[in-house]
């Protein structure tokens, strides 16, 4: 791996519901020689192994909110490291990791019998914070859940890269994203489904909006993520829709995927 470089694992690329093919979303991210989980969603540990690392290896999570397909992996990761002596931190909104320790709880896996620590830390919105390798990381309030959070990073390596987890499409988001070398968005659906769904503006990302508001904010490297198993349609509809109008680098990802930014 290149120093200078963001590694993206791709545990899954899916929403709420799952296919054959495609799970829920999560991202193992690797810079500096850290390695960290973006949302928790279940089969986490045995995804991890499958990418080629271990889970003792990831010391941090991000959780975006607490929607099950986000989160409901989190007791297996810890349950799994019980006899590991470690600790791995938990950021998210306030909501967020007050309702990761109730679930943490629910199953005892902060009883001293298990090795390794959960140190939850809630942050605010705008209020950074820091992540050994990640360098500044910054929560950004999305329109999804109350809980919901999405995460600016900005390496000490250099270039910055922005997850936005489940939003429903905002320009100012995107403003900010065009200072970034990369973007992983929302782009739960074709436009299609929004129309015939349209409470689905409210929460989600088409990839037809996401394809013009990345030209618009001229975002480098667009990364598409979420996609609905709940409805049939081909990612090369996600590409043709977001290539209606974005001309940049676009890497539409597929579950077990490592890319480089």
């Amino acid at each position: 791996m290149n120093p200078d470089m963001i590694e993206l694992a791709f545990l899954g690329t899916g929403g709420a519901f799952s296919l054959a093919e495609r799970d829920n979303a999560a991202l193992l991210m690797r810079a500096g020689g850290t390695t960290l989980l973006v949302d928790a969603p279940g089969a986490a540990v045995q995804k991890i192994q499958r990418l080629g690392f271990l889970p003792s290896d990831v010391g941090a999570i991000l959780v975006t909110h607490i929607h099950a397909d986000h989160v409901y992996g989190l007791p297996s990761i810890f349950h799994s490291l019980m006899l590991r002596s470690g600790r791995i931190r938990v950021y998210g909104s306030e909501e967020t990791v007050n309702f990761c320790g109730r679930l943490l709880d629910l199953y005892g896996l902060r009883d001293p019998k298990y090795k390794t620590r959960a140190e939850l830390r809630a942050v605010p919105p705008d209020r950074a914070f820091r992540i050994e390798g990640f360098g500044e990381v910054r929560p950004l309030a999305v329109r999804h859940h109350s809980s919901s959070l999405a995460f600016l990073f900005q390496p000490e390596a250099g270039g910055t890269f922005l997850i936005s987890g489940d939003t429903a499409a905002d320009p100012t988001l995107f403003a900010r994203a065009g200072a970034v070398r990369a973007l992983c968005h929302d782009a739960s659906a074709p436009a299609r489904f929004f129309e015939q769904y349209p409470a689905l503006y409210a929460l989600h990302t088409s990839s037809l909006q996401m394809g013009r508001l990345a030209a618009e904010a001229d975002v480098e490297t667009l990364v598409p993520i979420h996609f609905f198993g709940e409805v049939e349609f081909d990612l090369s509809e996600i590409e043709a829709e977001i290539r209606a109008g974005y001309a940049g680098r676009l890497i539409v990802p597929r579950d077990f995927d490592k890319v480089e930014l």
